[in-house]
């Protein structure tokens, strides 16, 4: 699949169902992280959650 076929899969997820797709994201990577401390790809992973989450935030304390 590419990002464009996911972008579209995305785009059509409910947005009720958005947390369970995070959910099941953080999940994933976080089983990774229980397998493996050190697996670039889960930490790499976190990292921009964290930055996105950061930045989403400063978006929405800035609108208001």
């Amino acid at each position: 699949m590419n990002t464009a076929e996911i972008w579209n899969a995305l785009g059509s997820v409910p947005e009720e169902e958005m947390a369970h797709v995070a959910t099941r994201l953080f999940a994933l990577y976080e089983a990774r992280l229980q397998q493996n401390p050190d697996d670039p790809e889960a930490l790499h992973f976190f990292s921009n959650l964290d930055l996105a989450i950061t930045q989403t935030c400063q978006c929405n304390s800035n609108r208001r």
